[in-house]
């Protein structure tokens, strides 16, 4: 039977189905009475042993590994003969001795031992070998050579010390007890062994394979680091601060005020090209990116065309490396201090495909700033961008594994990655006052409203001809002649910078400055870089912070929370200074003044049903965080959102609550503005979608201008509609939002076990994965736990799917869902209709069941499988998903008295929300139904959904 059916992206499919029960049965004829085979699943890739009939149904839930072609692992044997015709498989990697493994790490860490590398051009120069790293590896040679003990011939002493190490940093393990166990194995062999005695001996050991930090030391009022040419100075020569603390005299050690830890980036860039497994992933932007519309990876964007227009010598070779950075702070102390703060920085290659590019093990720590910088970051960030301007103009010489040729390694920092407050710290372009935005600068239409600064006249992004340009009274008093702001290139930019008068590392000398300098706080160190004016895109607005703080500022002004609306009294007083919209006006009785619930909020009892509604809703597991126990239904208001829940209550959840709670008016933008977040966000995106999305947000400000008080338009509401243009110029946003940084923030926060010295804790003990690459790790003293997770390494990536083109990416598998009555809101497809009772059920997703499955249960779900595609319908074609179609959410649910009794409605291919990308699990149709007072079943309205997780 041909296999072609593990490519097959639809799990639902009958050729599916029946080439895992074909799979299943084959491995009961070659595994007589075994009751636990390998598990093929993405998940699972062949490294874990599960029952037959878990397998069976990790296979639906999961899919076979594509590669998985030849059943070796399960009985079927290799014609040896026919080989080299035989698909070749990649993600079955054969039982390796660990002694091999520990030899081809240090293979990697020092290439020049292995092969006779020869500079490039020129055949007859061998390669420089430094003394002191050959002295390190003939130590580190000596230990993989030399048995544990007399005798022993599947250990050695450096990967018995690699193993031990791999599990403390595994397991959290601390030093303490590390050297407890050492000392008890240390008893339990002969007594002649080799193991070190502790933990410190066993660094010793490992020395040479890690990647160090510096320590330099920086002024108490963060004025400047005792760097280079003040290296030797015990003063600041800004503020004459002493350099080192008040100690005792009797101590012969000096201890400075503030320590930056520095982690030199050339290296770890290095180490990238050093292993075989990410030497050839490194040139995927440029030869397997493909060129259409589709926008898969920032490759796609106008941003990096550019570049590679502007710099064609950069261009030429695909192994130059193009870098974002990130930063931001974070509490290492939780709730026993809230003032202190650790900035780390970060920075990721953008070469990678995109199945690795923006994961944690390929993020490098460069900097950790003791405490909040503000706005001295670019004192911090000198050692930083002097690396990088000699990895521009002169490169660093580099060993390529693939090829086994040197080159000359480059870099480049595409844009950055901050929050709102980050961005000004950053670029110093100030992120408060009338000039807040970043991309319009002065251009930005904005003034005092509500005794605070908003931001109006979108009006100025329509066509010159739009009807809505000469509306005054329905806006803010004045028709619109203006137009849009205008775009300002980096050498405009730098020009405005250059007539500031700074001081030495980027103090300003006055506090006063023409008007010409605009809104700038101080001189960035990224103008610095030769192509930082050049680029398009610098620094990158966070779609995360932005998509939170809109949703904060409009579910808390339709359900007028206290505090959080933007409908106040001093809103409604400026409503009426300004003329517009009598309706809002305060409602004065006599000698008093009420301000009565506007249209667009809800009333109690609509917001305490809203407010029930999202507390039934259940997500699948990893999909979402429990959003019920954020909602306080007696309270009227939500506590304890994050970031992500506020990404998911937006796109999937907004919609659906409030369409017969509030005027069809004010629903219409407020589905459009969650559709414009859905798409936006999307992994894959469209530049013809973007261009539509551009003209739509344009809508939807312009429509919550006639809707909402000028209060409501914060700088976050304005930066809107930036985004679109943003999206086509760097790509797909989830390389560019905040959502990785602050995931791998948790993990540093959680590896302080030193609360006196946090920074230090975090640089010596950060926790990596068990499958992170040492050849990128940012831990600094010896990067010892890099060093231990490299035993998982290429069990690892050779487990990943073998991607060869980006066009083969799979999409999600089409399910048909029931269409229910006809809507009020026509433009929207497909439409949503709700009861008259306005009973909302309870949204539950069904996952196929826990996973102690028996064989009868497994009959059962294929079976269910097969009835979500072989249901009878005369269906339209496909949709695909695009700007004219209705939000991501509404795409995959239906709501209505009567969906389950509807006929099938068109079966689309819809995309994968970026909140669930895991693994692609198809759900079921419920119904769903409610007990009233009698004990009488009453039929709810049902929902259909589609999600992936």
């Amino acid at each position: 039977m041909s296999r072609r059916w593990i490519q097959n992206p639809n799990r639902c499919a009958d050729e599916y189905l029946d080439g895992i029960e074909d799979f299943i049965e084959f491995a009961r004829r070659h595994n007589p009475g075994a009751t636990r085979i390998r598990c093929p699943c993405r998940r699972c890739n062949n490294t874990l042993f599960e029952s037959i009939e878990t397998v069976g149904f990790h296979l639906v839930r999961n899919g076979m590994i594509e590669t998985y072609s030849i059943w070796n692992l399960h009985g079927e044997q290799v014609d040896h003969a026919s080989s080299s015709n035989a698909p070749r498989v990649d993600n079955v990697e054969p039982i390796v001795d660990p002694n091999d493994q520990v030899m081809g790490i240090i293979q990697d860490a020092f290439p020049f031992a292995s092969t006779n590398i020869n500079q490039e051009g020129e055949d007859d120069v061998p390669t420089p070998i430094d003394s002191a790293e050959f002295e390190q590896y003939e130590k580190l040679l000596k230990n993989a050579n030399q048995e544990l003990y007399p005798g022993c011939e599947s250990f050695s002493v450096l990967t018995a010390i690699v193993e031990l190490m791999h599990g403390k940093i595994k397991y959290h393990m601390s030093n303490l007890c590390f050297d407890y166990f050492l000392g008890v194995f240390k008893r339990m062999l002969p007594t002649d062994n080799c193991l070190p005695k502790d933990h410190k001996h066993a660094q010793k050991v490992l020395h040479g394979l890690g990647l160090g930090y510096e320590k330099i030391h920086a002024c108490k009022n963060n004025c400047m680091l005792f760097y280079k040419e003040h290296e030797t100075l015990d003063t600041c020569p800004i503020c004459n601060e002493s350099r080192f603390k008040m100690t005792s005299q009797n101590r012969t050690t000096k201890i400075p005020q503030k320590v930056m830890r520095y982690l030199p980036l050339k290296p770890r860039l290095q180490r990238l090209y050093m292993s075989m497994h990410t030497a050839t992933d490194m040139r995927w932007h440029k030869e397997k990116q493909v060129d259409d519309d589709v926008m898969r990876h920032p490759a796609d964007g106008e941003a990096w065309k550019e570049f590679d227009r502007t710099f064609p010598e950069f261009a030429a070779d695909p192994r130059n490396v193009r870098l974002g950075l990130a930063t931001d702070g974070f509490n290492p102390y939780g709730v026993l201090n809230q003032h202190h703060s650790t900035w780390p920085i970060f920075a990721f290659p953008y070469n990678l495909p995109p199945w690795k590019c923006m994961k944690k093990e390929y993020m490098m720590m460069t900097v950790l700033i003791t405490e909040d910088p503000g706005r001295s970051i670019d004192v911090y960030l000198r050692p930083l961008v002097d690396e990088l301007k000699d990895l521009w103009t002169n490169g660093v010489r580099t060993y390529d594994k693939s090829t086994g040729r040197m080159f000359t390694l480059r870099a480049a920092v595409m844009w950055t990655v901050n929050d709102f407050p980050a961005y000004a710290m950053v670029s110093g372009w100030s992120t408060k006052g009338y000039m807040a935005c970043p991309v319009c600068k002065e251009d930005v239409t904005s003034g005092w409203h509500a005794g605070k600064v908003c931001y109006l006249g979108h009006r100025r992004w329509l066509p010159w001809d739009h009807e809505w340009r000469e509306k005054d009274k329905e806006f803010d008093g004045n028709t619109e002649r203006r137009l849009r702001p205008r775009e300002w290139s980096g050498d405009e930019i730098l020009e405005q910078l250059n007539r500031l008068d700074f001081a030495p590392f980027g103090k300003t000398v006055s506090r006063t400055r023409p008007s010409t300098h605009l809104n700038w706080t101080h001189k960035p160190m990224f103008f610095e870089l030769p192509y930082w004016s050049k680029l398009k895109l610098r620094h990158n607005l966070d779609v995360m912070h932005v998509e939170k703080n809109v949703f904060d500022t409009l579910v808390g002004t339709i359900l007028d929370i206290e505090v959080k609306t933007k409908d106040t009294i001093k809103a409604r007083l400026d409503l009426e200074r300004m003329g517009i919209r009598r309706g809002l006006w305060m409602n004065r009785d006599s000698d008093k003044a009420r301000r009565d619930l506007a249209f667009f909020s809800m009333k109690p009892n609509d917001k305490k049903e809203f407010l029930k509604f999202v507390s039934s809703v259940k997500f699948p597991d990893g999909y979402a965080s429990n959003i019920a126990r954020c909602v306080n239904v007696d309270g009227g208001k939500f506590t304890g959102l994050k970031s992500h829940d506020c990404h998911v209550f937006m796109q999937r959840l907004l919609p659906v609550g409030i369409r017969h709670l509030l005027p069809e008016d004010v629903v219409k933008p407020i589905m459009l503005l969650s559709r414009f977040f859905s798409q936006l966000t999307a992994k894959i995106l469209r530049m013809t979608d973007m261009f539509q999305l551009r003209h739509d947000i344009v809508q939807v400000l312009c429509k919550f201008e006639m809707i909402f008080p000028p209060a409501f338009f914060t700088s976050m509401i304005h930066v809107m509609v930036h985004l679109p243009e943003e999206a086509l110029l760097a790509g797909p946003v989830n390389y560019r939002w905040m959502y990785p940084i602050e995931r791998l923030l948790g993990e540093l926060k959680k590896s302080v076990r030193n609360r006196a010295k946090p920074e230090g804790s975090i640089i010596e003990k950060r926790p990596e994965p068990s499958s992170s690459p040492f050849l990128v790790c940012s831990s600094a003293i010896l990067s010892l736990s890099a060093v231990a997770s490299v035993l998982s390494l290429r069990s690892y990536l050779s487990h990943l799917p073998a991607v060869t083109s980006a066009t083969t990416l799979p999409s999600p598998p089409p399910c048909r869902v029931a269409a229910p009555p006809a809507s009020v809101y026509p433009e929207f497809s497909p439409p949503i209709s709700l009861s008259s009772g306005r009973h909302f059920g309870h949204l539950r997703f069904d996952m196929f069941g826990p996973l102690d499955r028996t064989e009868t249960d497994m009959s059962d779900l294929i079976r269910r499988g097969r009835s979500m595609t072989t249901a009878p319908s005369s269906d339209p074609p496909a949709q695909s998903a695009s700007a004219a179609t209705a939000p991501a959410m509404l795409d995959h649910v239906v709501v209505g008295p009567g969906a389950s009794q509807a006929p099938a409605s068109s079966s689309s291919s819809v995309a994968q929300p970026p909140s669930a990308r895991r693994r692609h699990r198809p759900t079921d149709t419920i119904d769903t139904t409610s007990t009233d007072g009698t004990g009488a079943s009453e039929s709810q309205p049902g929902i259909t959904t589609l999600l992936y997780c």
